[in-house]
């Protein structure tokens, strides 16, 4: 499970603004960095573009799956993950990044805003730490002890039956 990418941007009227980004591009050789982050932002930008106001969604492009989160007050976000990350967690994060986003930064900003004039630092933070999903999110980790305990249980029930 890896997450790549993780954008605030702003559906604007005649185009989208990209607001604030942060990428983990360590996975791709040196020479690929510079072109696959510019793929996510176009993709990006592209994914909010042709998103309602509104909207929650996945969507396939190559072997990635973005998750696009458009509010209604037109902040966007967008996750780009592998296939395996969990959805519901790829939504709680947008969720929780545009909320603390709106908290931050100044309405005002949003349709002018550039990555190098918005003054918002939490995104580098939350791409890190919701790279294990079962560590970042309640949620998966009860889902994992759950799991975890019904292995335990079925080897414990098949151990006994084998005595008898």
């Amino acid at each position: 499970m890896k997450l790549y990418s993780l954008s605030v941007l702003y559906k604007g009227d005649p185009k989208v603004v990209l607001l604030k980004a942060a990428y983990d591009v360590s996975s791709f050789s040196f020479f690929q960095r510079s072109s696959v982050q510019e793929f996510m932002t176009f993709t990006s930008q592209l994914i909010v573009e042709r998103s309602a106001k509104g909207s929650r969604a996945s969507v396939k492009e190559q072997e990635y799956l973005c998750h696009v989160y458009v509010r209604n007050d037109s902040l966007a976000g967008v996750v780009i993950a592998d296939s395996e990350y969990p959805s519901r967690v790829a939504f709680t994060l947008l969720e929780k990044v545009l909320d603390e986003f709106s908290k931050q930064v100044d309405r005002i900003e949003w349709p002018v805003g550039s990555p190098a004039t918005i003054l918002y630092t939490g995104l580098d933070g939350h791409l890190s730490r919701y790279q294990n999903p079962r560590e970042a999110d309640p949620m998966s980790k009860v889902q994992a002890e759950l799991d975890e305990t019904k292995i335990i249980l079925a080897r414990k029930q098949n151990s006994c039956c084998a005595i008898m």
